[in-house]
């Protein structure tokens, strides 16, 4: 689960982690308002979305004006900006060509930045750890950084029976050119850091950027959080937290019924029972020439009722061109899945090529039953074949 920036500081703030005094807003006089009470004489407007790379934005229908983060020098300029920025759409790298409708902004005092870094605490899984990553290009993508000049990139592992150690925070320090009263600052920093990842069950804690101010303080001029989602039930107030508007909605319908799923890009749409095998359909949709539309596992134990809300969400994506199902039963029965696809197929009006595999408990009944369908469903006796038939189909199709 991802959070806006205004939430994530509201929590690092919680265990010390040092940020700008700032409000939240969802109309231009609630801006006006919170800048008022902030007092100024600077303020930084942020647009609130779930992407990255907002101060290099633009809103649709004003691509040659300001982007989605803006500093200002007086409350009417608060106002004005938040005003241009509610209701709007910002485009950025990471939002895609469609971009994502701004409906909050982040009122925050302006900050006098003499340095700019970066640090992030994620989930290594090379090496099965917490790992602290650093880099003195702070304000850039990344990525970039990483591909660009690697060699400016700091990482530590952390050892999960010792944890995060103040030589860890030293390290880093050092490494960013820290003096001074910066080092123990930069140690204290982190370490709130960490307790906030680890109490958290965070996937990762994104500070970009990291700022050392002309006064040598050291700040959390930006704030990226996500959450391991198996773990949120521990944490109500983080779950609470989510903006349902920022996700998916696809995602969303799947997540109601406990299906995995993530939209591709594809032309194939997939459902298939377990992780590894959906990879695996996946793979070999490739192998014959076309791409799968999306990831869809509905679990060892769905019921009809669940494969028949899988398959409508399959649907529901205008690019999808052809289906595969792929099921091997073992706790999953042919049968369960048989009916479900059948149910759905006859709801959704069924109108692209449909191949089914089917492999395992109640196998011969589960072919029956898309036999007696009087659908036009296409029957596969293995995997390599479901794959060879379905792109073969879309393409004689398109």
């Amino acid at each position: 689960m991802n959070i806006h920036e205004y939430q994530a500081k509201q929590l690092l703030a919680k265990f010390g982690v040092p940020v700008p005094k700032g409000g939240v807003a969802y109309t231009a006089d609630e801006a006006a308002k919170v800048a008022g009470e902030l007092g100024g004489p600077v303020w930084v407007v942020k647009s609130q979305i779930h992407a990255g790379g907002r101060g290099a934005g633009r809103f649709k229908g004003n691509e040659d004006g300001q982007g989605g983060v803006r500093v200002v020098k007086s409350l009417e300029d608060v106002s004005a900006s938040a005003g241009e920025m509610l209701g709007s759409i910002l485009v950025t790298k990471q939002t895609g060509p469609a971009g994502k409708e701004v409906k909050r902004i982040y009122i925050e005092d302006g900050c006098d930045i003499a340095r700019e870094l970066y640090l992030s605490l994620l989930v290594d899984r090379a090496s099965s750890r917490v790992t602290v990553m650093a880099s003195t290009e702070g304000g850039m993508e990344i990525e970039e950084v990483a591909h660009n000049t690697p060699e400016k990139i700091i990482t530590i592992p952390i050892d999960p029976v010792t944890g995060l150690q103040p030589h860890h925070g030293r390290r880093i320090a050092f490494a960013l050119g820290l003096e001074g009263k910066q080092i123990g600052a930069a140690v204290k920093f982190l370490a709130a850091m960490y307790k906030a990842f680890i109490e958290l069950d965070a996937s990762m804690v994104e500070v970009n950027p990291l700022v050392i101010t002309g006064a040598g303080e050291v700040i959390a001029l930006d704030a990226k959080m996500n959450f391991d989602d198996n773990a949120l039930f521990r944490h109500a107030d983080v779950e609470e937290m989510r903006d349902e508007d920022e996700e998916d909605p696809a995602e969303l319908e799947a997540a109601k019924h406990e299906l995995n799923y993530v939209k591709l890009d594809g032309q194939i749409g997939c459902m298939v029972n377990g992780a590894g095998l959906a990879m695996a359909t996946m793979d070999i949709i490739k192998l014959y020439g076309s791409e799968p539309a999306n990831f869809l596992d509905v679990g060892g134990g769905a019921t009809k009722e669940r494969v028949t809300a899988a398959f409508k969400l399959i649907m529901s994506d205008p690019n999808v061109e052809g289906i595969l199902v792929n099921i091997f039963g073992g706790i999953m029965r042919c049968d369960i899945i048989a009916e479900g696809v059948v149910a759905a197929a006859k709801e959704v009006s069924l109108h692209v090529p449909l191949v089914v595999r089917l492999e395992g408990t109640n196998v011969e009944q589960g072919k029956q039953i898309l036999a007696d369908s009087g659908l036009a469903i296409t029957s596969a006796d293995n995997l390599g074949d479901a794959a060879e038939k379905i792109v073969k189909a879309v393409k004689e199709a398109a």
